[in-house]
């Protein structure tokens, strides 16, 4: 990343040595880069330059955020710790897992997408004692952060720290954002091909939703509405873990919310297929061909149930005709 962010190379234009720095006498690097950084709370301890702006809302108190970054020491054109050589960053929680203040007052600043450089003050990085043996005592720290995503799971923490009883008093409107940020942290685990982790989330979501006591008609439908995609996600899911019996109730579940739900068939074709179920998978996927008659991933698993349940019959009448025939 420090290559293709240029962090690199503008260091090395600004210095070769601290020796010819001193013969020239010239202001240091990180003296020069102040020139053309903001002050983010006005004591000069935390400054801030934007490389690529961001979108959306700046991250809240409390998020978890998913970033790359990175730490330099001044004169170094490495970094002393990164993240880059890491293909998916962990998620950080802002009060727990951020433990330099001057990263997580400068991460609040930020938008989802942006990268953007700091340069922090001692006191807003390792102190005065530093962290020996990677940073020098009373050392002033550049970091490079670039924010791939981020959660409000403030919010999440909060509504789960109530009651079931305070919870059923909490707006419906809150509630179906917490259940999304739930599924959303839950498809991050997903894609990085942690399963459990994902199936876990998705459960949690159902259960916040399946908790709330409905008066009314429209909020039943919301809640259902809701309740969907997190039975369509841990169809998925259970496909992944290889469990099919499991993916299969997921996926009926979700044919009750909506009964021509295409994606919900497919997924219970997929189930009965491992099962060795040809005349249920066919059913399944038939319907949802009907409603998709273009869709390549059903034509395609179409072709492969006929050519199961063929295979499987071919089996049946060879064992049938070697049974007849002793």
């Amino acid at each position: 990343m420090t290559g293709r962010n240029g962090l690199v190379s503008s260091i090395r234009r600004l210095i070769s040595t601290e020796e010819r720095l001193r013969r020239t006498h010239s202001t240091s690097p990180f003296e020069q880069l102040r020139h053309q950084m903001s002050d983010v709370l006005g004591d000069q301890g935390i400054l801030k330059e934007v490389i690529q702006p961001g979108d959306g809302p700046p991250v809240p108190e409390n998020a978890s955020v998913i970033a790359h970054y990175s730490g330099f020491l001044e004169y170094s054109d490495q970094p002393f710790e990164t993240t880059t050589n890491l293909k998916y960053p962990r998620m950080m929680k802002l009060g727990k897992d951020v433990t330099l203040a001057g990263l997580e007052l400068g991460l609040m600043t930020m938008r989802k997408g942006e990268f953007s450089r700091f340069l922090l003050q001692p006191k807003y990085a390792y102190g005065e004692m530093g962290c020996p043996p990677l940073v020098p005592a009373a050392a002033v720290i550049l970091y490079e952060i670039h924010i791939l995503d981020f959660l409000d799971s403030g919010q999440v923490d909060d509504f789960i720290a109530m009651s079931p009883e305070e919870q059923n008093t909490v707006p419906l409107s809150i509630l179906l954002e917490v259940v999304n940020t739930v599924r959303s942290f839950g498809n991050r685990c997903f894609n990085q091909s942690r399963h459990f982790n994902a199936k876990d989330r998705y459960k949690q979501g159902t259960m916040l939703l399946g908790n709330r006591k409905t008066q009314s008609d429209e909020e039943k439908e919301k809640i259902k509405k809701a309740l969907l995609p997190l039975y369509l996600n841990l169809s998925l899911t259970e496909l992944r873990l290889e469990r099919p019996r499991k993916a299969l109730k997921y996926s009926n579940k979700a044919l009750e919310i909506e009964t021509a739900n295409t994606k919900a068939l497919f997924r219970s074709g997929q189930a009965y297929l491992e099962l060795h179920e040809y005349d249920s998978a066919q059913h399944c996927l038939i319907s949802a061909q009907a409603k998709k008659p273009f869709d390549t991933d059903i034509n395609n698993l179409l072709r492969k149930v006929a050519m199961c349940y063929k295979e499987s019959l071919d089996k049946q009448r060879e064992m049938y005709s070697k049974m007849f025939r002793t």
